[in-house]
């Protein structure tokens, strides 16, 4: 009979050497750490994901997407493996808290930062309003339109729905803010079709103490007062009522700024005929036009002709300069009714008065349905 005794081997390691053993391999997770991990389990409300700790990890639902999601199954399938973050160091059970959300939106912010390097044009539905203006997706982010960046006669509340071009005006990641412009896209597009020392036939859409916002086909220019007349000029009141279909020439297009600058100054044959008899100006302006081309192309030359006045040596006057000169397009859509009550002083991107109700382009997804509810006019 065989003694079992003598079948027992002492090998020297025991359960506990086991576990001090994998205690030397064991994963160091630290949040904002991108890790692979296994789904092995799918809750109602979150998922158990296996990453490597001791511990399960857990995701919560909202953290699951970028978007809104009613269930797990949605973004995530049993045994699937894929990129985590990690959102909150260990609990007091050693579980840590994930996020895709927040890998998705670190992604989303990279891709808008890229595509405002690219000056690229991106289109977009109004998916709700708010007091300021309307808001918009891109890249999964929140976008806000000041509505002074909105060209469009509509209410604002009419706009849910629509899509619409847009340019960036700000994405800030800091700040957590993505400001866009509707009126931008527009004055671009229409910019591409526009030449300087071009003819073209406006109306007077707004008329201000330093000079008039005329309107050239859906887009607005800046006839400056130092640009209607070789005369002095002391309102442009005297000259032009709102309206007023008149020729204008295009003497400068700011695409990076959305400007465009108007002169009938330039047109007149002979000083102050805009003041005294504007018909002539209306009717010689594509032939002082052509002579105003030739000037320009000789003085890009070096070679500027005799005939040349003294003041076309500056093509835009010292009155035009930025100080002076608001956005060309912030009263393209303006009712003649409003245009007194605008201000002048425009020069900021996203309008002071809007400031206060510019949203996050990342929600909190602890106030969001609060901030949606109470602020955001969206279409049921």
């Amino acid at each position: 009979m065989v003694n079992q005794d003598t079948l027992t081997l002492d090998i020297g390691f025991t359960y506990e050497d086991f576990a001090s053993k994998l205690d030397d391999y064991d994963y160091h997770f630290n949040p904002g750490d991108v890790v692979a991990g296994t789904v092995f389990s799918l809750e109602p409300r979150g998922a158990l994901i296996d990453i490597g700790a001791k511990t399960a990890a857990y995701i919560p639902i909202q953290e699951m997407s970028i978007n809104r999601i009613d269930t797990p199954e949605e973004v995530l399938q049993s045994n699937e493996t894929r990129e985590f973050y990690i959102l909150a160091d260990e609990n007091e059970d050693g579980q840590l808290t994930l996020s895709i959300r927040r890998i998705e939106y670190m992604r989303a912010w990279e891709r808008v930062r890229q595509l405002q390097t690219e000056d690229a044009t991106v289109r977009s539905l109004v998916f709700a309003t708010n007091r300021g203006g309307a808001l918009v997706r891109i890249e999964g982010l929140r976008g806000f339109i000041p509505g002074s960046h909105i060209s469009t006669r509509k209410p604002k509340e009419e706009l849910v729905g629509e899509e619409l071009p847009l340019k960036f005006l700000e994405v800030d990641e800091e700040r957590n803010r993505l400001v866009l412009s509707h009126r931008r896209a527009l004055v671009e597009r229409k910019m591409n079709k526009l030449e300087v020392g071009e003819v073209v036939i406006g109306t007077v859409r707004g008329i201000k103490p330093y000079g008039a916002f005329i309107d050239i086909g859906g887009v607005s220019g800046l006839l400056h007062i130092s640009e209607i007349s070789h005369d002095h000029i002391d309102t442009p009141h005297s000259v032009f009522n709102v309206n007023d279909e008149l020729k204008v020439m295009i003497i400068d297009l700011d695409a990076d700024r959305g400007r465009i600058s108007l002169s009938t100054k330039q047109l007149e044959p002979e000083p102050g005929d805009m003041v005294k008899n504007p018909q002539v100006v209306y009717d010689k302006a594509e032939e002082m036009a052509v002579k105003y081309r030739e000037q320009i192309l000789a003085k890009q030359q070096g070679t500027l002709i005799e005939e040349v006045p003294q003041d076309i040596e500056e093509d835009v006057p010292t009155a035009m300069e930025d100080a002076e000169i608001p956005d060309a397009m912030e009263e393209a859509e303006v009712p003649a009714a409003v245009a007194e009550e605008i201000s002048g002083d425009i020069e900021e991107e996203v309008p002071a008065a809007t400031e206060e109700e510019v949203p996050l382009a990342v929600e909190d997804e602890g106030s969001a349905t609060t901030t949606e509810t109470e602020e955001i006019s969206a279409a049921e």
